[in-house]
């Protein structure tokens, strides 16, 4: 990509940021009914929306995608912003925002009524607003929920966030089978708290931007709007660099390459607040974090250590942060965090009592949901038994009995 970089990790947008597109006019979904879902795109994808939904190539600035996402927001997430092209028969979306609109208030009288006044009561007033999601792919919607006053969010995973483009590119027949796989995803999502590792793997080979699709329907739900959309790689020192429209006309053709719309930047408003309001920032980050790659590429160390203190959150995160060879991710949250929320996935009890921590538990915890290490689990389970709080909803993983469970791990006053 054209150097058109942030240093360091620094969450200040270039200058061309100033102005962001204009969202277009139509339609809106109704208001707290927002709903979509995850399927992604790993491959560029021919623009074939008129000239104004896309951004224009052959210039060393950095590009902005807002128009065409505010298009995707409008179809897939059933956003107040946006409209519905064409070539797509708004019956189909309605009918779509409909049965999301019932999926969310299923949610909410489910889900978030249970969780919200938990995260009230527990989360710290002057916990930073600076929030780091480890494995965390596809799930703004718990980290806004959890940290709903954070002004910065960075998710990392696997998965690539995927184009937005694929909107235009998506055949009219084809927009009834993929809004149902949308709301499948998000269904799984809402119902049991994570994505399945099996849809998180289809992603790349959907019709749609599976991370991107699922931001979009986190903002949605929490009345947020999506005001400037960049994708970017990560210089050797961990500086941002945005993609640019030399980039684009000079994108490879081949699929076995990484994507360069893997790694993906929205800033957001809440809704009201006009697009001059104070900017909030979510990164998305395609990248993996085993020992042996991030000892290849310490980009992304060298991107998050910058950020100082930080809250963390993880769950559903297949225990690889009991793993020896995910050590590096897991001693940078040792050395940065302030405050974790996570299942079991977290932390394991030696390492953050080793590093100056506390951990408080709630609910039942007899085994994990998955293999796991049989020292970890030891400890976690004396850790349960000994000390638990009643929890009244799940978060993430249940536990090897299906009981709920959760983890606070916050660092003691020196």
């Amino acid at each position: 990509m054209t150097a058109s970089a942030v240093a360091g990790g620094s969450t200040t947008a270039p200058a061309a940021a100033a102005t962001p597109a204009a969202p277009a006019g139509g339609s809106a979904g109704s208001s707290g009914a927002g709903a979509a879902g995850a399927l992604g795109t790993s491959t560029a994808v021919a623009a074939a929306a008129t000239p104004s939904s896309v951004p224009a190539t052959g210039s060393t600035a950095p590009l902005d995608f807002i128009p065409v996402t505010q298009t995707l927001a409008r179809v897939a997430a059933c956003a107040a912003v946006g409209k519905i092209p064409e070539q797509f028969d708004a019956r189909v979306v309605d009918k779509h925002c409909q049965q999301l609109a019932a999926l969310e208030a299923k949610w909410r009288q489910t889900w978030l009524a249970q969780a919200q006044p938990f995260f009230a009561a527990v989360v710290p007033r002057d916990v930073p607003p600076t929030v780091v999601y480890p494995f965390g792919g596809g799930d703004l919607l718990t980290a806004l929920v959890v940290y709903p006053n954070a002004t910065e969010i960075t998710t990392l995973s696997l998965e690539p966030a995927g184009d937005p483009r694929s909107i235009n590119a998506l055949a009219p027949g084809e927009l009834d089978s993929m809004l149902g796989d949308v709301r499948e995803k998000v269904n799984h999502l809402l119902h049991y708290g994570h994505s399945k590792t099996t849809d998180m793997g289809k992603l790349p080979k959907s019709k749609l931007p599976g991370d991107l699709t699922y931001a979009l329907v986190a903002l949605e739900i929490n009345q947020f709007d999506p005001v400037a959309v960049r994708f970017f790689r990560l210089g050797p020192q961990g500086e941002v660099i945005y993609m640019t429209g030399d980039d684009i006309a000079n994108m490879p053709e081949s699929k076995t390459r990484r994507s360069p719309f893997a790694n993906l930047e929205i800033q957001y408003v809440p809704r009201g607040s006009g697009s001059g309001g104070p900017r909030r920032t979510f990164r998305h980050i395609a990248a993996n974090l085993d020992d042996k790659h991030m000892a290849a590429d310490p980009s992304v160390l060298r991107h998050l250590e910058p950020k100082g203190p930080v809250a963390a959150i993880t769950k559903a995160a297949s225990y690889l942060l009991w793993w020896n060879t995910f050590s590096h991710i897991r001693e940078y949250l040792l050395r940065n965090m302030v405050w974790m929320i996570s299942d079991s996935t977290g932390i394991p009890p030696d390492e953050a009592t080793a590093a100056g921590f506390e951990q408080i538990p709630y609910g039942r915890f007899d085994g994990p949901f998955l293999g796991g290490g049989i020292r970890p689990t030891e400890v976690f389970r004396k850790l349960w038994a000994e000390k638990a709080q009643p929890l009244a909803f799940r978060f993430g993983y249940p536990d090897i009995g299906n009981h709920d469970h959760l983890l606070i791990t916050r660092r003691l006053p020196k």
